[in-house]
């Protein structure tokens, strides 16, 4: 079985990772959103639909 994020060989230990550092790399990217479980439920697109809209009407603030 190989590594999901680095395509390694896994370690027993670390399973399915090949060490700490992959199974840390997974879980930051769980925390910081970059995976994510799809929803269907209805509120959850009102809210990711309001979410949009309200970014995109929301002046950008200056660097």
């Amino acid at each position: 079985m190989a590594c999901p994020i680095c395509a390694r060989e896994t370690d027993a230990k670390y399973r399915p990772f090949c060490s700490r550092r992959c199974a840390d790399v997974d879980l930051a990217k769980w925390m910081n959103g970059s995976y994510a479980v799809p929803s269907r439920d209805p509120d959850d697109i009102d809210a990711a639909i309001e979410a949009t809209e309200a970014a995109q009407n929301t002046p950008e603030k200056p660097h």
